[in-house]
């Protein structure tokens, strides 16, 4: 696919019907589709509020020579990188690319992006459904501020599970959901904090002052020191885990690599994460969750 793709026009042809299909069936599925509305509203001005999948107009457009240019754009010698994990011997994994990939010419380096400017406000998606499918999101981090481990912190504090804030407050304590949870985005120039999940258009408004109230509190009070200690196991114990998969490990160097340029360790990882302390998640908090720099994106009933 790399240095020997076909890259066939008829197949191209087919290939473009299946990923135009994917998109329909995404933007059937709010719960699914909503992300991508909150992302595009989010930064609309930027090329990481785009739809990775791509738009409708967008797939239909691609032609065979725009593959070929963005693969020797993309795809060369100082841009490629080659990973394995598991039963390889070095040496031999080498000799291998050298012999597929040793032909590969340098092309130009890959653009810098800018970090996206947020934009704030409310939007509703009217639709025949029966919840209201929601992102509620601020500003994150990228990879390389100093705020990255409390942000991981923070986001298993507030909605990395079923004992995180917002599951117990929304879901365990008053059943406004079946499911709710947060998440960041994180890239080298800047990232995203999103909350989710759906309701009904009658606790809607309800669930609304919740999570605001969870903020609030999260900002002036901060997590508990027991809130966070149990989060730091928790994420020690998800890295150890995910470890005993051979593609996660693969996974995890090529990322270490790509982003960072060395290889970091789980030991160091653990002990960033376990530096964290209470103050520091509740500073971050008063940065990045006032009101006036929340985005609330919903598909709910006309």
């Amino acid at each position: 696919m790399v240095a020997n793709a076909l890259l066939d026009a008829d197949e191209l042809e087919k290939e473009k019907g299946v990923v135009l299909e994917e998109i329909k069936r995404s933007e059937d599925e709010p719960g699914d589709h909503v992300h991508d509305l909150h992302l595009q509203g989010f930064w609309p001005t930027s090329e990481f509020g785009l739809p990775v999948i791509g738009t409708k107009e967008s797939v239909s457009s691609i032609t065979r020579q725009n593959l070929v240019d963005y693969i020797n754009r993309r795809y060369h010698a100082g841009t490629v990188l080659v990973t394995a994990a598991g039963n390889v011997n070095h040496q031999d994994f080498v000799n291998w690319a050298e012999v597929n990939l040793g032909h590969l010419k340098p092309g130009p380096k890959n653009p810098v992006l800018d970090r996206p400017t947020a934009q704030p406000g409310n939007q509703h998606f009217g639709k025949k459904v029966e919840q209201v499918h929601f992102c509620i999101g601020t500003t994150g981090v990228n990879y390389f501020e100093d705020d990255f481990y409390t942000m991981v912190v923070l986001d298993g504090v507030l909605g990395g599970g079923m004992s995180s804030r917002l599951f117990q407050e929304i879901r365990e304590k008053r059943g406004l959901v079946y499911a709710i949870g947060s998440y960041m985005l994180t890239y080298t120039a800047g990232g995203a904090f999103t909350i989710y999940g759906g309701t009904g258009p009658q606790t809607w408004a309800e669930l609304q002052s919740v999570v605001r109230t969870e903020l609030d509190k999260m900002m002036n009070e901060g997590p508990s020191p027991e809130e966070v200690n149990k989060v730091q196991k928790q994420i020690a114990g998800n890295i150890v885990l995910g470890l005993e998969s051979t593609s996660a490990r693969m996974q995890r160097m090529s990322k270490n690599e790509i982003v960072h340029g060395r290889q970091i360790s789980m030991e160091e990882t653990v002990k960033n994460i376990n530096a964290i302390t209470p103050a520091q998640i509740q500073d971050l908090a008063q940065r990045i969750f006032p009101e006036d720099q929340m985005r609330t994106t919903a598909i709910g009933p006309e």
